[in-house]
C-alpha cells in the first residue's frame, strides 16, 4: 500500500509540473471601448494560470504599457488607453478649432514558437500632433520554461561572430534596396540592432525608424536564415 501511494504521488507531482512546461497558446485580446480617440488596440495573452504564463503576460503588459503616452502611472492596459483618451479631450476642448485628431494602433503577433523560445512582436503607432505619428516595432524573446525574456547576450554564445555575419548580410540587403550605406550609423560602425527575433525563416534584425538612420529611412529589416547563424547561438 505504501508503495502504491508513493506512486501515486510520484505521477500526481510529475503531471502537476508538466502542466507547467507544456507549449503556451496564446489567445487575442481586443479592446472594444469606445473612445473619442482613434483607439485601437490588440494583444496575445496566454491561454493558462501557471506562474510561467503569468510572467509573460506581465511582461507584455507592462511593455504595451510603456508605448502609450504618458501611461507611468497606470497600471493596467485599459487605464491607460482611457487616460490617453482623456487628454485628447482636454486638448479637444482647449483648441476646439483644431482639426487634429489623435490615433493609438497596438497589436501584437506571435512570430516564432518552439520549446527553446517564443518570439512575439510588438507594433505600436502613436500620434498626438506634429509633422508625422510614431511607431515603432519591438520583439520580446521568450523562454517558454521560464516565462522570463531573453536578453540579446543570452541568445548568443558568441555575439562578436554572430555581429561580423550581420554586418555582411546588412551590407547585401543594403546593397539590394539601392541605398547609400554611408547615411546608416551616423558616422559610426556597424551596430547590431536592439531587435532580434526569430521566425520560420531564420533570425530577424529590425531597426526602428531614427535607430540608424533619418526619418526619411524607415525601418531596415533582414533576416540571417538559422543555418547560417546556429553556431553562434545558446538556445
Amino acid at each position: 500500500m505504501k508503495k502504491i501511494i508513493l506512486l501515486l504521488v510520484s505521477l500526481v507531482f510529475f503531471f502537476g509540473c508538466n502542466e507547467d512546461v507544456k507549449p503556451l497558446e496564446f489567445e487575442t485580446s481586443i479592446i472594444n471601448t469606445s473612445y473619442k480617440a482613434d483607439i485601437e488596440v490588440s494583444f496575445d495573452k496566454a491561454k493558462t494560470t501557471s506562474d510561467i504564463a503569468k510572467k509573460v503576460n506581465t511582461s507584455i503588459t507592462s511593455e504595451i504599457l510603456k508605448s502609450i503616452p504618458n501611461s507611468e502611472a497606470h497600471k493596467t492596459i485599459e487605464d491607460a488607453l482611457k487616460a490617453f483618451d482623456n487628454d485628447y479631450i482636454e486638448f479637444k476642448n482647449e483648441f476646439p478649432e483644431s482639426q487634429q485628431a489623435w490615433a493609438l494602433a497596438i497589436e501584437t503577433e506571435v512570430l516564432y514558437k518552439t520549446e527553446n523560445i517564443i518570439t512575439m512582436g510588438l507594433s505600436t503607432y502613436s500620434d498626438t500632433g506634429g509633422a508625422h505619428g510614431n511607431d515603432s516595432i519591438q520583439f520580446l524573446n521568450f523562454n517558454p520554461e521560464t516565462g522570463n525574456r531573453y536578453s540579446n547576450e543570452e541568445l548568443f554564445s558568441d555575439v562578436e561572430g554572430f555581429k561580423k555575419l550581420a554586418e555582411t548580410y546588412f551590407l547585401d540587403h543594403m546593397k539590394n534596396e539601392g541605398s547609400d550605406i554611408s547615411e546608416f550609423f551616423f558616422g559610426k560602425s556597424f551596430q547590431l540592432p536592439e531587435n532580434i527575433g526569430f521566425n520560420e525563416e531564420g533570425v530577424i534584425l529590425l531597426y526602428n525608424v531614427y535607430e540608424i538612420a533619418s526619418y526619411n529611412q524607415g525601418y531596415t529589416e533582414f533576416v540571417i536564415p538559422i543555418e547560417n547563424v546556429q553556431q553562434f547561438l545558446k538556445i
